[in-house]
């Protein structure tokens, strides 16, 4: 549903202010864009490579991993496009394409971060029923609700902000074409559209967090009653790199949402947006690789055996004997 409007395409500003620093500035968010996808892939692979990791656990986080490189591969490659050629040019169909798929991203994501939390609700809370009440049909199905779920979420306001009229200015002040600066650039009627995005962001990110919290706060209940401290301290690790991820998701999307709407409002929405859609999901990696011993060790076994077949097929290759 595309509106009929004058409008041919949109102008994404970014951060034309620091045109001198461009350069500068695509290398930056290349090497974050890079480190980004190749930190989530190998989380991804070392998942389905190690034995001792294909448990529920590691399963939502390789979902959580292909999302974050989804998430970020949404908005960072129109953004270096813009750096390298300076038009900053995005079309109408475009534009509607990229917010409705950063609308979907977002969305799985708040619901796979709480589902995650279910996960080790059932783990510490239930350790003795968690294997039949989280086997494997039940986590795809869990995988499976959350990315059909925000798959279906946006279309509504997707539909609302696309058939708003757009005959005025074309410039957008971001650097992707998010639902706030769209709404603000439409000289209709906004009512309903702001309504129906504040709605549905509403409801998937007061959803998610109440269920988060209350798993979490269930889970630090059963741990305090741990009678060892050796015990608390282990049934705690195995949630702190999530409650970490959680921790960070969500702070900058509060931060987000609390920005004063001011004059300024839109530098600062670009300021927080690239903590929001490009530097967090670089966190992802850096995170459950430094504080996860589990994962910490899955890496090494995997190196380790890269390293010894290189190693094997290097000798076999010295051992074939020359034909004179």
């Amino acid at each position: 549903m595309l509106n009929d409007t004058s409008v041919p395409e949109f102008i994404l500003l970014g951060f034309s202010e620091f045109q001198e620093f461009r350069f500068l500035l695509f290398t930056t968010f290349l090497t974050i864009y890079l480190f980004t996808l190749l930190g989530n892939g190998l989380i991804i692979a070392i998942s389905n490579l190690d034995v001792s990791l294909q448990i529920p656990m590691y399963f939502f986080l390789s979902n959580f991993s292909l999302l974050e490189m989804c998430y970020t591969s949404v908005t960072v490659p129109q953004l270096l496009g813009d750096f390298l050629t300076g038009t900053h040019a995005i079309s109408f169909q475009t534009c509607i394409t990229q917010m409705y798929f950063f609308f979907f991203f977002g969305t799985t994501e708040f619901l796979l971060l709480a589902t995650m939390a279910y996960d080790r609700y059932l783990a510490i809370c239930h350790p003795l029923q968690y294997p039949m009440l989280m086997d494997s049909r039940t986590c795809a199905c869990l995988a499976l609700s959350c990315w059909l779920s925000g798959f279906l979420t946006p279309f509504l306001p997707t539909a609302f902000i696309s058939q708003l009229p757009y005959n005025s200015s074309n410039q957008i002040n971001h650097f992707f074409c998010d639902t706030s600066p769209l709404i603000k650039l439409s000289t209709g009627n906004t009512f309903m559209a702001d309504m129906m995005v504040f709605l549905v962001s509403a409801v998937v990110v007061l959803t998610s967090f109440l269920l988060t919290v209350t798993s979490y706060v269930l889970i630090v209940s059963t741990i305090c009653r741990i009678p060892s401290a050796s015990g608390r301290l282990k049934a705690f690790s195995t949630c702190a790199s999530h409650l970490t991820v959680v921790t960070i998701f969500y702070g900058t999307v509060i931060f987000m949402y609390l920005c004063p709407r001011s004059g300024q409002a839109s530098d600062m929405d670009k300021v927080v947006s690239v903590l929001y859609a490009v530097v967090t999901p670089m966190l992802n990696p850096i995170v459950y690789t430094l504080r996860n011993k589990d994962v910490k060790i899955a890496l090494k076994k995997v190196v380790n055996q890269v390293k010894n077949t290189f190693l094997r097929q290097r000798r076999d290759v010295v051992a074939i004997p020359v034909l004179s």
